[in-house]
């Protein structure tokens, strides 16, 4: 059995953070650290074909989930805070809705228990245009890049997972043709039945299309339990583009 790789900061009660599609967990590391100087140890993680985590040709919700109850079997971790964003919340969601027990309180940031239609095609349409047998350095991927995919955001983003695979040779760190061949499968929803009666809390950016007020009832027929609290000034990558208020509301929920 493989175990997701993570960055563990901190001391105190566990706290595992799930990072979205085609993100990694050096993406949560500023915030990450801020919340273990608060009194929580926290588990920055690589979901599968993601960072340095192992790559897989299986992929889907269930599949992740499983992924997050062996790394806390295999760091006897009996149940823990959980946030995920994006992909990662999906995930979140599928864990705390099958394994309640392993969830003291969840935060789920900017997306909904809906199906969301397949719309990174031209994410991977502008990385498929990265040749690492001409492309050398970070500059010419992101020229390259940039004919593609305009918004410098995302292309700094995505540049992120790029790594020496060998000397003088770039690559990706997420597996790039499995993520690709099963991007449908980032937008699948959770189960109909699938209920989480914990402490929950949902955040969404005010910029955000992601979630919208006529998906509140579909949240709380999901998570009775759940608030669901807008960051100001953000988009779908809110706790990037709105880090104190993205922090403060959510080490508020913990804290409470």
């Amino acid at each position: 059995m493989e175990i997701l790789h993570s960055k563990i900061l901190g001391e105190g009660q566990p706290f595992i953070i799930l990072h979205g599609f085609l993100g990694m967990s050096d993406n949560w590391k500023t915030l990450g650290t801020q919340y273990s100087e608060n009194g929580y140890e926290v588990h920055l993680i690589d979901q599968r074909n993601h960072g340095k985590s192992f790559h897989s040709e299986e992929f889907n919700y269930d599949i992740l989930s499983d992924d997050v109850i062996d790394y806390m079997d295999h760091h006897s971790i009996d149940s823990a805070y959980v946030m995920g964003h994006s992909m990662g919340g999906k995930t979140a969601m599928q864990l705390a809705t099958s394994h309640p027990d392993r969830v003291t309180k969840l935060i789920i940031a900017d997306i909904a228990p809906k199906f969301y239609p397949a719309h990174h095609h031209f994410i991977f349409n502008g990385l498929s245009h990265l040749d690492f047998d001409k492309i050398s350095d970070r500059r010419e991927a992101d020229e390259e890049l940039s004919k593609h995919i305009k918004e410098r955001g995302i292309r700094q983003f995505l540049l992120k997972n790029l790594y020496w695979e060998e000397k003088d040779k770039l690559g990706f760190r997420f597996n790039f043709d499995v993520l690709k061949e099963r991007m449908d499968e980032i937008g699948e929803n959770i189960p109909s039945n699938a209920v989480y009666d914990g402490p929950t809390l949902f955040l969404r950016g005010d910029r955000s299309e992601y979630i919208q007020p006529n998906d509140f009832a579909e949240i709380k027929r999901h998570f009775p339990q759940a608030e669901i609290e807008t960051i100001d000034k953000a988009g779908h990558w809110l706790h990037a583009e709105n880090p104190k208020q993205f922090y403060n509301k959510s080490l508020a929920f913990l804290n409470s």
